[in-house]
């Protein structure tokens, strides 16, 4: 089970999509040998939400960091000499301020010193569950021109990673899953699999974060963005989001308006949007994207989304062989096409993985949907995907039941033919049975009184589509939220080929001069 929202993947994946062009999440138990029952069986109100005005400990905004020289992450190599690692104090629960601390793990590069140092600026890359302290050293040459006048700097959330991770279940399990677990299910056998392996998932959470299962929320991610802002020495925290990135920059603008500096949103989640909502927006643009790729190759986009239909016909009925021992599933398949609809660039490897399924070997899409889970060729697999679903479902409220998810399976059909039914059942399946109460229907982001954040909508992305933008920028309020807009395609707008894009984002946060609310670069 995964939910597409996040773009940090992007980079692996597209590693290998470019080696592909040139050559032409789930589990069924937690693995630790429990009875995988829940152990919370009615899930507990959610806490209290702290007072963002109430003071922290100045044994926290004071700490001085230790910048050393960063290791390895787990299944990485270590970045270059430019880089340093950190580890911050915040509080584990933002109510008890004075009592239990953990660790969030931070990086950065220091301005090059080619102009007058503005700060620092502060990135997430998605998700949520994305590591900003592995991402940002890949994607940093985009980034040169405004390390000019900052200091790069990005994080591990809590939950994430090197910041006292969750981990859900092991790699055999979740291996096991792939020959288990139908995500599309149509018989009351595979239901049943299903929504055990949705509910085993969620106990696995539990025991394996135990008390960080509670606090995970993206307020408290959002709060400890400000804890970050003071020990770096900055009155204003400058931002750039992108995917889920935008979320958490949208709710830190909520909690603290007046502390917003010079920020972007890049990629933009609907902040009206629940759970239900995003599902819907999410086929949506997949399938538009899908529609453009076939349009593209002179294809009539009704013709090739029903190939595909096709395609995932014969999977569910027999998994396809590949130059491995491991089969292409119908899931897996989703996956690897999926993958390939983040970027334009990427849309070569989407043709070669259908031609070759075509011939009845599915080592292409099995391939790129390794890229996107992060498996790597000993079976291994990064925490990324549990991190990310432990993180929304403490977010969300809304608990859709599989009867309810079934009823709706129509309406998603509808919406996208390819992707809809996947897409349908996975907004009962994501949080079934969750062990921990959800805070919101949707995030809050007003920010009266912030300064102009730059909101941008690419009218292509498929994962967080163009709509969503205008919405963010509504919500945010008048005079706060600037919307650009790109006709482009592929997840994300700056560094994807638009010197209009990207000359609009840089002069704002290097000059401090937005463009026109509504602008078009297209």
């Amino acid at each position: 089970m995964q939910r597409f929202v996040r773009s940090a993947a992007m980079a692996a994946a597209g590693v290998l999509v470019a080696g592909l062009a040139a050559g032409c999440g789930s589990s069924d138990d937690s693995g630790d040998g429990s009875d995988g029952k829940n152990p919370s069986a009615s899930a507990p109100e959610p806490r209290p939400k702290p007072d963002p005005s109430s003071p922290l400990p100045a044994s926290l905004t004071s700490q001085k960091l230790d910048w050393s020289r960063c290791k390895a992450p787990e299944g990485g190599s270590a970045p270059g000499a430019e880089w340093q690692c950190s580890t911050l104090k915040v509080p584990l629960d933002y109510n008890k301020p004075d009592a239990e601390t953990i660790g969030i793990a931070l990086i950065r590069a220091r301005s090059t010193g080619k102009g007058d140092r503005i700060g620092s600026l502060l990135f997430n890359f998605g998700g949520p569950g994305g590591s900003g302290v592995s991402g940002l050293p890949s994607f940093a040459d985009s980034y040169d021109a405004l390390r000019e006048r900052y200091d790069l700097v990005s994080f591990d959330p809590r939950g994430v990673a090197a910041s006292e991770g969750v981990r859900c279940r092991d790699d055999r399990a979740t291996q096991a899953a792939e020959k288990k677990v139908d995500l599309t299910p149509d018989s009351a056998a595979e239901k049943e699999a299903y929504f055990k392996d949705a509910a085993d998932f969620g106990a696995g959470c539990e025991r394996g974060s135990k008390k960080l299962i509670g606090h995970i929320s993206t307020d408290d991610a959002a709060r400890d963005m400000d804890v970050m802002r003071q020990v770096l020495g900055d009155d204003k925290l400058h931002y750039f989001g992108v995917s889920y990135g935008t979320e958490l920059g949208g709710v830190y603008a909520h909690l603290f308006p007046k502390r917003v500096g010079r920020a972007v949103f890049d990629a933009v989640v609907d902040p009206s949007a629940d759970p239900i909502g995003h599902a819907e927006n999410q086929a949506r643009g997949f399938q538009r994207a899908l529609d453009n790729y076939f349009k593209s190759r002179g294809e009539d986009p009704k013709a090739g989304s029903a190939k595909i239909e096709k395609l995932f016909d014969r999977l569910d009925a027999e998994p396809m062989r590949t130059s491995g021992d491991r089969k292409l599933t119908e899931s897996l398949a989703h996956t690897g096409i999926l993958v390939t609809l983040y970027s334009k660039q990427t849309w070569p490897a989407l043709t070669r993985g259908l031609e070759d399924a075509e011939k009845g070997d599915g080592s292409t899409l099995l391939q790129l949907a390794d890229a996107y889970n992060e498996r790597d060729a000993s079976g291994r697999y990064s925490t990324q995907s549990h991190s990310q679903r432990a993180i929304s479902c403490l977010d969300a409220k809304v608990r859709t039941t599989p009867e309810e998810a079934e009823k709706r399976l129509d309406r998603f059909r509808e919406i996208s033919p390819v992707f809809g039914e996947f897409l349908g059942w996975d907004t009962a399946g994501w949080c079934h049975e969750w062990p921990v109460a959800g805070l919101h229907d949707s995030p809050e982001v007003s920010a009266p009184g912030a300064a102009p954040i730059l909101v941008v909508g690419n009218t292509g992305d498929p994962a967080t589509p163009y709509e969503g933008a205008r919405k963010m920028a509504d919500e945010l309020g008048k005079g706060v939220g600037v919307h650009l807009t790109w006709k482009g395609e592929g997840h994300g707008a700056y560094g994807n080929g638009s010197d209009c894009v990207d000359g609009a984002i840089d002069t704002y946060l290097l000059d401090g001069k937005a463009p026109k609310d509504g602008k078009v670069c297209s």
